[in-house]
């Protein structure tokens, strides 16, 4: 049975070694979060326009036009092995992994009651990105993009709020709940 939250943090510094990267990676800074991000230690930032992320990660990341977000945390080795693998060729360097410090139980329910607005933007976008019809050689790339929103607005409706009732009983217990343990309602 999956844990009802996995911390992908220990993993992630593991691929993350000082002087085994050729640049930093998770310089992301938290004030210039994109709003999209679902909460976790991971997020999309300042990030580059070239829409790489979802090569690396399309379990995960997400465009909004101009810059990528994390729509859904890793939950194993292997998404996070990808979640990083995105950050890396990121340019910007805009991906932060610092959200543990940030989120609070309050402001990820905010974020939960706020769904509304995010599912709506995800519909308008997937609609907006399946439509294009421009040079037919960018096709593939936005009907992929499209793809991702309509994975995120399923994951919304339904597995997002198991894993964020896990993550708030990680951000108040700090580690990660037992099989049975009660999980913080949102």
């Amino acid at each position: 049975m999956k844990p009802a939250y996995w911390d992908p943090l220990p993993t992630a510094r593991r691929l993350v070694v000082p002087g085994t990267v050729r640049f930093p990676v998770f310089e992301g800074v938290w004030a210039d979060r994109n709003w999209r991000n679902v909460p976790g230690p991971f997020y999309g930032a300042s990030t580059d326009c070239m829409e790489l992320g979802r090569c690396e990660a399309p379990r995960h990341i997400a465009y909004d036009g101009d810059h990528e977000f994390v729509y859904r945390q890793p939950g194993n080795v292997i998404e996070t092995e990808a979640l990083v693998s995105a950050a890396q060729v990121e340019l910007y360097l805009g991906y932060g992994w610092d959200g543990d410090d940030h989120w609070t139980v309050a402001s990820v329910r905010e974020w939960w009651r706020d769904r509304g607005r995010v599912r709506e933007w995800a519909v308008a976008a997937a609609a907006e990105w399946a439509a294009y019809d421009g040079d037919p050689q960018y096709a593939p790339h936005h009907h992929e993009a499209a793809q991702g929103h309509r994975d995120f607005v399923a994951y919304i409706d339904d597995g997002l709020e198991a894993y964020l009732r896990g993550y708030l009983f990680w951000l108040e217990q700090r580690r990660t709940p037992e099989h049975g343990e009660a999980l913080p309602g949102l």
